[in-house]
Protein backbone atom coordinates (compact mmCIF):
# COMPACT_ATOMS: atom_id res chain seq x y z
CA UNK A 1 0.00 0.00 0.00
CA UNK A 2 1.04 3.19 -0.99
CA UNK A 3 1.67 4.80 2.31
CA UNK A 4 0.95 8.70 1.62
CA UNK A 5 -3.05 7.63 0.80
CA UNK A 6 -3.26 6.10 4.13
CA UNK A 7 -5.25 8.06 6.20
CA UNK A 8 -3.73 9.54 9.51
CA UNK A 9 -6.65 11.50 10.62
CA UNK A 10 -10.75 12.30 9.74
CA UNK A 11 -12.16 15.43 11.06
CA UNK A 12 -16.10 16.43 11.58
CA UNK A 13 -17.23 19.96 11.80
CA UNK A 14 -20.61 20.36 11.94
CA UNK A 15 -22.19 23.81 11.48
CA UNK A 16 -25.27 25.88 10.95
CA UNK A 17 -25.77 27.96 7.70
CA UNK A 18 -28.25 30.35 6.79
CA UNK A 19 -31.71 29.39 5.19
CA UNK A 20 -34.13 31.47 3.86
CA UNK A 21 -37.81 31.13 4.63
CA UNK A 22 -38.78 28.96 2.19
CA UNK A 23 -42.09 27.13 2.16
CA UNK A 24 -42.89 23.09 1.50
CA UNK A 25 -45.96 20.89 2.74
CA UNK A 26 -44.01 20.47 5.99
CA UNK A 27 -43.74 23.90 6.55
CA UNK A 28 -41.26 26.34 6.02
CA UNK A 29 -37.28 26.20 6.66
CA UNK A 30 -35.66 27.39 9.43
CA UNK A 31 -33.32 30.36 10.41
CA UNK A 32 -30.30 27.97 10.48
CA UNK A 33 -30.16 24.71 8.86
CA UNK A 34 -27.59 21.36 10.07
CA UNK A 35 -24.43 20.48 8.13
CA UNK A 36 -21.40 18.44 8.03
CA UNK A 37 -18.26 18.92 6.91
CA UNK A 38 -16.23 15.64 6.67
CA UNK A 39 -12.49 16.35 5.79
CA UNK A 40 -9.81 12.87 5.63
CA UNK A 41 -6.29 13.87 6.28
CA UNK A 42 -3.61 11.38 4.68
CA UNK A 43 -0.02 10.72 6.22
CA UNK A 44 1.69 12.99 3.85
CA UNK A 45 -1.00 15.73 4.78
CA UNK A 46 -3.16 15.59 1.66
CA UNK A 47 -6.60 16.68 2.99
CA UNK A 48 -10.38 15.79 1.36
CA UNK A 49 -13.36 17.33 2.20
CA UNK A 50 -16.78 16.32 1.99
CA UNK A 51 -20.78 17.03 3.00
CA UNK A 52 -23.55 16.08 4.24
CA UNK A 53 -26.78 16.65 6.31
CA UNK A 54 -25.80 17.73 10.29
CA UNK A 55 -28.64 16.41 12.16
CA UNK A 56 -28.06 14.10 15.41
CA UNK A 57 -29.44 11.30 13.35
CA UNK A 58 -26.24 11.69 11.03
CA UNK A 59 -23.45 12.54 13.20
CA UNK A 60 -23.68 9.71 15.17
CA UNK A 61 -22.72 7.06 12.35
CA UNK A 62 -20.48 9.67 11.57
CA UNK A 63 -18.51 9.61 14.36
CA UNK A 64 -18.48 5.72 14.40
CA UNK A 65 -16.98 5.38 11.05
CA UNK A 66 -14.48 8.68 11.73
CA UNK A 67 -12.92 6.60 14.25
CA UNK A 68 -12.13 3.39 12.45
CA UNK A 69 -11.17 5.17 9.30
CA UNK A 70 -7.22 5.83 10.33
CA UNK A 71 -5.41 3.25 8.75
CA UNK A 72 -7.27 2.78 5.93
CA UNK A 73 -6.42 3.73 1.91
CA UNK A 74 -8.27 6.62 0.88
CA UNK A 75 -8.54 4.45 -2.24
CA UNK A 76 -10.88 1.48 -0.64
CA UNK A 77 -14.30 3.41 -1.10
CA UNK A 78 -15.96 -0.06 -1.89
CA UNK A 79 -15.19 -1.30 1.80
CA UNK A 80 -17.13 2.22 3.09
CA UNK A 81 -20.45 0.49 2.64
CA UNK A 82 -19.81 -2.63 4.75
CA UNK A 83 -17.97 -0.72 7.17
CA UNK A 84 -20.38 1.83 8.12
CA UNK A 85 -22.93 -1.29 7.95
CA UNK A 86 -20.68 -2.79 10.79
CA UNK A 87 -19.59 0.03 12.92
CA UNK A 88 -22.76 1.90 12.79
CA UNK A 89 -25.11 -0.66 13.65
CA UNK A 90 -26.48 -0.37 16.68
CA UNK A 91 -26.27 3.54 16.41
CA UNK A 92 -29.32 5.58 17.72
CA UNK A 93 -30.23 6.18 13.74
CA UNK A 94 -32.70 3.73 13.85
CA UNK A 95 -35.80 3.45 11.35
CA UNK A 96 -38.64 5.71 12.15
CA UNK A 97 -41.99 6.80 10.74
CA UNK A 98 -41.57 10.60 10.05
CA UNK A 99 -41.14 11.82 6.73
CA UNK A 100 -37.03 13.01 6.55
CA UNK A 101 -37.56 16.39 6.75
CA UNK A 102 -33.75 17.01 5.74
CA UNK A 103 -34.42 15.75 2.18
CA UNK A 104 -38.19 15.02 1.81
CA UNK A 105 -37.58 11.69 0.42
CA UNK A 106 -39.99 9.66 2.11
CA UNK A 107 -39.73 7.76 5.61
CA UNK A 108 -36.65 8.35 7.00
CA UNK A 109 -34.60 4.87 7.97
CA UNK A 110 -31.39 3.58 9.28
CA UNK A 111 -29.94 2.48 5.77
CA UNK A 112 -30.51 5.84 4.62
CA UNK A 113 -29.13 7.41 7.07
CA UNK A 114 -25.87 5.58 6.49
CA UNK A 115 -25.51 6.16 2.66
CA UNK A 116 -25.92 9.78 3.44
CA UNK A 117 -23.56 9.38 5.90
CA UNK A 118 -20.45 7.23 3.47
CA UNK A 119 -21.36 9.80 0.71
CA UNK A 120 -19.70 12.29 2.89
CA UNK A 121 -16.68 10.39 3.31
CA UNK A 122 -16.16 8.70 0.16
CA UNK A 123 -16.03 11.99 -1.97
CA UNK A 124 -13.33 13.41 1.03
CA UNK A 125 -11.93 9.77 -0.40
CA UNK A 126 -12.51 10.92 -3.84
CA UNK A 127 -11.20 14.45 -3.17
CA UNK A 128 -7.66 13.73 -1.51
CA UNK A 129 -7.07 11.08 -3.90
CA UNK A 130 -7.35 13.38 -6.60
CA UNK A 131 -5.13 15.83 -4.75
CA UNK A 132 -2.69 13.16 -4.43
CA UNK A 133 -2.40 12.05 -7.83
CA UNK A 134 -3.33 15.74 -9.46
CA UNK A 135 -6.22 14.42 -10.80
CA UNK A 136 -9.54 15.79 -10.65
CA UNK A 137 -12.60 14.01 -9.53
CA UNK A 138 -14.26 13.46 -12.90
CA UNK A 139 -11.45 11.99 -13.94
CA UNK A 140 -11.42 9.46 -11.06
CA UNK A 141 -14.65 8.51 -12.55
CA UNK A 142 -14.22 7.88 -15.93
CA UNK A 143 -13.64 11.28 -17.24
CA UNK A 144 -16.28 13.86 -18.13
CA UNK A 145 -18.33 13.82 -21.13
CA UNK A 146 -19.09 18.03 -20.83
CA UNK A 147 -17.33 20.51 -19.86
CA UNK A 148 -20.26 22.44 -17.96
CA UNK A 149 -23.18 21.31 -16.48
CA UNK A 150 -26.82 22.94 -16.74
CA UNK A 151 -28.63 23.53 -13.61
CA UNK A 152 -32.06 24.66 -12.57
CA UNK A 153 -33.86 27.84 -11.15
CA UNK A 154 -35.58 26.55 -7.88
CA UNK A 155 -38.11 28.68 -6.94
CA UNK A 156 -40.17 28.50 -3.65
CA UNK A 157 -43.37 30.34 -2.32
CA UNK A 158 -41.25 31.99 0.89
CA UNK A 159 -41.83 34.92 3.27
CA UNK A 160 -40.01 38.16 3.27
CA UNK A 161 -38.20 37.14 6.55
CA UNK A 162 -38.58 34.87 9.15
CA UNK A 163 -40.94 35.09 11.78
CA UNK A 164 -39.53 37.08 15.31
CA UNK A 165 -36.47 39.34 14.90
CA UNK A 166 -33.95 39.48 12.57
CA UNK A 167 -32.86 40.96 9.70
CA UNK A 168 -34.72 39.70 6.14
CA UNK A 169 -32.79 39.70 2.95
CA UNK A 170 -33.32 41.17 -0.45
CA UNK A 171 -35.65 38.63 -1.88
CA UNK A 172 -38.95 39.83 -0.39
CA UNK A 173 -42.37 37.77 -0.15
CA UNK A 174 -43.48 35.31 -3.09
CA UNK A 175 -46.69 34.06 -2.20
CA UNK A 176 -48.58 34.53 -5.24
CA UNK A 177 -48.01 34.29 -9.51
CA UNK A 178 -46.50 37.69 -9.56
CA UNK A 179 -44.18 36.94 -6.52
CA UNK A 180 -43.16 33.42 -8.11
CA UNK A 181 -42.70 35.19 -11.72
CA UNK A 182 -40.84 37.80 -10.07
CA UNK A 183 -38.57 35.11 -7.82
CA UNK A 184 -37.97 33.44 -11.66
CA UNK A 185 -36.68 36.72 -13.48
CA UNK A 186 -34.49 37.45 -10.86
CA UNK A 187 -32.94 34.07 -11.11
CA UNK A 188 -32.48 34.32 -15.16
CA UNK A 189 -31.21 37.79 -15.13
CA UNK A 190 -28.39 36.85 -12.13
CA UNK A 191 -27.44 33.46 -13.41
CA UNK A 192 -29.15 32.85 -16.56
CA UNK A 193 -31.35 29.89 -15.86
CA UNK A 194 -33.55 28.61 -18.63
CA UNK A 195 -35.33 26.20 -17.00
CA UNK A 196 -37.51 26.77 -13.70
CA UNK A 197 -38.75 24.45 -10.95
CA UNK A 198 -41.67 25.36 -8.14
CA UNK A 199 -41.71 24.10 -5.05
CA UNK A 200 -45.11 22.94 -4.55
CA UNK A 201 -47.72 21.41 -1.86
CA UNK A 202 -47.61 24.69 -0.46
CA UNK A 203 -50.97 26.21 -1.29
CA UNK A 204 -54.27 24.37 -3.06
CA UNK A 205 -53.96 23.22 -6.47
CA UNK A 206 -55.54 25.83 -8.08
CA UNK A 207 -53.69 28.35 -6.78
CA UNK A 208 -50.27 26.26 -7.88
CA UNK A 209 -51.23 25.83 -10.92
CA UNK A 210 -51.68 29.54 -11.89
CA UNK A 211 -48.53 29.81 -10.88
CA UNK A 212 -46.96 28.12 -13.01
CA UNK A 213 -49.44 29.23 -15.96
CA UNK A 214 -47.67 32.94 -15.06
CA UNK A 215 -44.04 31.16 -15.39
CA UNK A 216 -45.29 29.77 -18.44
CA UNK A 217 -46.64 33.00 -20.09
CA UNK A 218 -43.53 34.80 -18.72
CA UNK A 219 -41.01 32.30 -19.82
CA UNK A 220 -42.66 31.12 -23.28
CA UNK A 221 -41.43 27.64 -24.32
CA UNK A 222 -38.74 27.68 -21.15
CA UNK A 223 -38.99 23.83 -19.40
CA UNK A 224 -41.18 23.98 -16.12
CA UNK A 225 -41.24 21.52 -13.29
CA UNK A 226 -43.80 21.55 -10.18
CA UNK A 227 -43.15 19.35 -7.11
CA UNK A 228 -45.54 18.92 -4.26
CA UNK A 229 -44.06 16.49 -2.58
CA UNK A 230 -46.26 13.94 -2.64
CA UNK A 231 -48.77 16.36 -1.55
CA UNK A 232 -51.48 15.64 -3.40
CA UNK A 233 -54.13 12.11 -3.85
CA UNK A 234 -53.90 10.72 -7.01
CA UNK A 235 -57.46 12.36 -8.25
CA UNK A 236 -55.76 15.93 -7.52
CA UNK A 237 -52.59 14.64 -9.24
CA UNK A 238 -54.63 13.65 -12.39
CA UNK A 239 -56.03 17.35 -12.57
CA UNK A 240 -52.88 19.33 -11.95
CA UNK A 241 -51.37 17.44 -14.82
CA UNK A 242 -54.37 17.64 -17.24
CA UNK A 243 -54.67 21.70 -16.70
CA UNK A 244 -50.37 21.97 -17.42
CA UNK A 245 -49.80 19.01 -19.51
CA UNK A 246 -49.19 21.61 -21.99
CA UNK A 247 -46.30 23.10 -20.19
CA UNK A 248 -44.85 20.86 -17.73
CA UNK A 249 -41.36 18.97 -18.13
CA UNK A 250 -42.38 16.63 -15.43
CA UNK A 251 -44.77 16.59 -12.23
CA UNK A 252 -42.41 15.48 -9.85
CA UNK A 253 -43.76 13.34 -7.13
CA UNK A 254 -47.45 14.76 -7.04
CA UNK A 255 -48.45 12.08 -5.14
CA UNK A 256 -46.78 9.67 -1.94
CA UNK A 257 -45.46 6.03 -2.72
CA UNK A 258 -44.89 3.74 -5.73
CA UNK A 259 -48.28 2.47 -6.13
CA UNK A 260 -49.95 6.33 -6.26
CA UNK A 261 -47.04 7.27 -8.44
CA UNK A 262 -48.36 4.36 -10.80
CA UNK A 263 -52.21 5.26 -10.67
CA UNK A 264 -50.94 8.96 -11.69
CA UNK A 265 -48.73 7.53 -14.53
CA UNK A 266 -51.36 5.22 -15.80
CA UNK A 267 -53.71 8.17 -16.26
CA UNK A 268 -51.51 11.05 -17.99
CA UNK A 269 -48.82 11.18 -20.33
CA UNK A 270 -46.87 14.20 -18.41
CA UNK A 271 -43.87 12.37 -17.46
CA UNK A 272 -43.33 11.79 -13.33
CA UNK A 273 -40.07 12.11 -11.78
CA UNK A 274 -39.12 11.46 -8.49
CA UNK A 275 -36.59 11.71 -5.78
CA UNK A 276 -39.07 10.19 -2.89
CA UNK A 277 -40.16 6.92 -4.17
CA UNK A 278 -36.98 5.49 -5.81
CA UNK A 279 -34.11 6.14 -3.16
CA UNK A 280 -32.70 3.09 -3.19
CA UNK A 281 -31.45 0.31 -5.22
CA UNK A 282 -34.18 -1.89 -3.23
CA UNK A 283 -36.90 0.51 -4.39
CA UNK A 284 -36.08 0.40 -8.08
CA UNK A 285 -37.48 -3.17 -9.63
CA UNK A 286 -41.30 -2.09 -8.54
CA UNK A 287 -41.46 1.45 -9.50
CA UNK A 288 -39.57 0.71 -12.74
CA UNK A 289 -42.08 -2.43 -13.82
CA UNK A 290 -45.09 -0.52 -12.79
CA UNK A 291 -43.67 2.55 -15.32
CA UNK A 292 -44.41 4.42 -11.67
CA UNK A 293 -41.94 6.93 -13.01
CA UNK A 294 -39.99 7.83 -15.87
CA UNK A 295 -37.70 10.28 -14.58
CA UNK A 296 -35.30 9.10 -11.32
CA UNK A 297 -33.50 12.81 -9.58
CA UNK A 298 -30.37 10.92 -8.42
CA UNK A 299 -28.73 12.57 -5.22
CA UNK A 300 -25.45 11.98 -4.38
CA UNK A 301 -26.06 12.28 -0.20
CA UNK A 302 -29.05 9.82 -1.09
CA UNK A 303 -27.57 6.90 -3.00
CA UNK A 304 -23.91 6.84 -1.12
CA UNK A 305 -22.02 8.63 -3.17
CA UNK A 306 -20.56 9.49 -6.31
CA UNK A 307 -19.51 5.54 -7.64
CA UNK A 308 -23.22 4.47 -6.58
CA UNK A 309 -24.63 7.53 -8.46
CA UNK A 310 -22.67 6.18 -11.63
CA UNK A 311 -24.32 3.08 -10.83
CA UNK A 312 -27.89 4.09 -10.68
CA UNK A 313 -26.99 6.23 -14.50
CA UNK A 314 -26.52 3.15 -15.70
CA UNK A 315 -29.73 1.14 -14.00
CA UNK A 316 -31.34 4.11 -15.74
CA UNK A 317 -30.22 3.73 -18.64
CA UNK A 318 -31.17 0.26 -19.09
CA UNK A 319 -34.56 0.39 -18.57
CA UNK A 320 -35.05 3.71 -20.38
CA UNK A 321 -35.87 5.72 -17.72
CA UNK A 322 -34.40 9.29 -17.96
CA UNK A 323 -31.83 10.67 -15.21
CA UNK A 324 -31.90 14.36 -13.36
CA UNK A 325 -29.97 15.71 -10.44
CA UNK A 326 -31.99 16.21 -6.85
CA UNK A 327 -30.57 19.11 -4.61
CA UNK A 328 -31.51 20.19 -0.62
CA UNK A 329 -29.97 22.48 1.26
CA UNK A 330 -26.09 22.03 0.17
CA UNK A 331 -22.60 24.02 0.27
CA UNK A 332 -20.32 24.55 -2.27
CA UNK A 333 -18.34 21.39 -1.19
CA UNK A 334 -21.45 18.78 -2.23
CA UNK A 335 -22.25 21.26 -5.66
CA UNK A 336 -18.80 20.66 -6.72
CA UNK A 337 -19.41 16.77 -6.15
CA UNK A 338 -22.89 17.06 -8.05
CA UNK A 339 -21.11 18.89 -10.78
CA UNK A 340 -18.08 16.39 -11.02
CA UNK A 341 -20.52 13.12 -11.40
CA UNK A 342 -23.16 15.05 -13.40
CA UNK A 343 -20.27 15.59 -16.02
CA UNK A 344 -19.35 12.15 -16.28
CA UNK A 345 -23.26 10.71 -16.57
CA UNK A 346 -23.50 10.22 -20.52
CA UNK A 347 -27.40 10.74 -20.72
CA UNK A 348 -28.11 13.37 -17.92
CA UNK A 349 -31.22 14.99 -20.40
CA UNK A 350 -32.50 17.61 -17.61
CA UNK A 351 -31.04 20.47 -15.98
CA UNK A 352 -30.29 19.58 -12.44
CA UNK A 353 -31.58 21.05 -8.95
CA UNK A 354 -29.64 23.82 -6.92
CA UNK A 355 -30.26 25.33 -3.89
CA UNK A 356 -27.33 27.06 -3.97
CA UNK A 357 -28.11 30.70 -4.99
CA UNK A 358 -30.59 30.59 -1.95
CA UNK A 359 -27.83 30.07 0.51
CA UNK A 360 -26.02 32.90 2.00
CA UNK A 361 -23.00 31.32 3.46
CA UNK A 362 -20.35 28.80 2.71
CA UNK A 363 -17.51 27.03 3.68
CA UNK A 364 -14.73 27.42 0.84
CA UNK A 365 -12.44 30.03 -0.61
CA UNK A 366 -14.57 30.75 -3.42
CA UNK A 367 -18.33 30.60 -4.12
CA UNK A 368 -19.68 28.58 -7.79
CA UNK A 369 -20.72 31.31 -10.45
CA UNK A 370 -23.22 30.10 -12.68
CA UNK A 371 -23.52 31.57 -15.89
CA UNK A 372 -25.72 31.24 -18.15
CA UNK A 373 -27.61 28.49 -15.87
CA UNK A 374 -24.42 26.10 -16.16
CA UNK A 375 -21.63 25.73 -13.97
CA UNK A 376 -18.13 24.76 -15.67
CA UNK A 377 -16.64 21.55 -14.65
CA UNK A 378 -13.40 22.40 -13.24
CA UNK A 379 -10.48 19.92 -14.01
CA UNK A 380 -7.88 21.07 -10.84
CA UNK A 381 -6.80 18.50 -8.35
CA UNK A 382 -9.82 16.85 -6.35
CA UNK A 383 -12.77 18.61 -6.21
CA UNK A 384 -11.41 21.58 -7.23
CA UNK A 385 -12.71 23.55 -4.00
CA UNK A 386 -10.54 24.65 -0.87
CA UNK A 387 -12.14 25.30 2.56
CA UNK A 388 -12.35 28.94 4.31
CA UNK A 389 -11.24 27.31 7.92
CA UNK A 390 -12.21 31.31 9.08
CA UNK A 391 -15.60 30.68 8.01
CA UNK A 392 -15.60 27.00 9.02
CA UNK A 393 -14.73 27.74 12.50
CA UNK A 394 -17.50 30.61 12.55
CA UNK A 395 -20.13 28.28 11.43
CA UNK A 396 -19.05 25.47 13.73
CA UNK A 397 -18.81 28.22 16.82
CA UNK A 398 -22.62 29.20 15.98
CA UNK A 399 -23.17 25.41 16.15
CA UNK A 400 -21.62 25.06 19.49
CA UNK A 401 -23.31 28.18 20.76
CA UNK A 402 -27.41 26.79 19.49
CA UNK A 403 -29.21 25.37 22.70
CA UNK A 404 -30.37 22.69 19.90
CA UNK A 405 -33.23 24.64 18.62
CA UNK A 406 -31.66 24.46 15.05
CA UNK A 407 -29.67 21.26 15.82
CA UNK A 408 -32.61 19.01 13.75
CA UNK A 409 -33.72 20.29 10.52
CA UNK A 410 -38.21 20.54 11.66
CA UNK A 411 -39.90 22.73 9.25
CA UNK A 412 -42.85 22.11 10.73
CA UNK A 413 -41.24 23.31 14.09
CA UNK A 414 -40.24 26.53 11.98
CA UNK A 415 -43.90 26.79 11.03
CA UNK A 416 -45.19 26.42 14.86
CA UNK A 417 -43.19 29.59 15.37
CA UNK A 418 -45.33 31.65 13.51
CA UNK A 419 -48.55 29.31 13.60
CA UNK A 420 -48.71 27.63 16.94
CA UNK A 421 -51.26 25.82 15.88
CA UNK A 422 -49.84 24.32 13.05
CA UNK A 423 -49.15 20.40 12.77
CA UNK A 424 -47.74 18.49 10.17
CA UNK A 425 -50.12 17.78 7.40
CA UNK A 426 -51.18 14.48 6.82
CA UNK A 427 -50.93 13.67 2.98
CA UNK A 428 -53.18 13.30 0.52
CA UNK A 429 -53.42 16.98 2.08
CA UNK A 430 -55.71 17.69 -1.27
Amino acid sequence: MNTALVIEDVRLTPILVSDPPLLNTQGVHQPYTPRLIVEVVTRDGTTGVGETYGDGAYLEPARSLAEVLPGRAVTDLNGLFALADEVCEGSHAAADDRVDAGGLRGVRNAGKIRLSVVSAFEVACLDALGKAHGLPVHALLGGKVRDSVEYSAYLFYRWAAHPGPGEADDWGAALDPAGVVAQARRFADTYGFGSFKLKGGVFEPDREVAAVRALAEAFPGRPLRLDPNGAWSVPTSLYVAEQLKDVLEYLEDPTSGTEGMAAVAAGTDVPLATNMCVTTLAEVPEAFDRDAVQIVLSDHHYWGGLHRTRELAGICRTFGVGLSMHSNTHLGISLAAMTHVAATVPDLAYACDSHYPWQSEDVITERHTFTGGRLTVSDAPGLGVDLDRDRLTALHRRWLEDDGTYRERDDAAAMRRADPDWTTPAVPRW
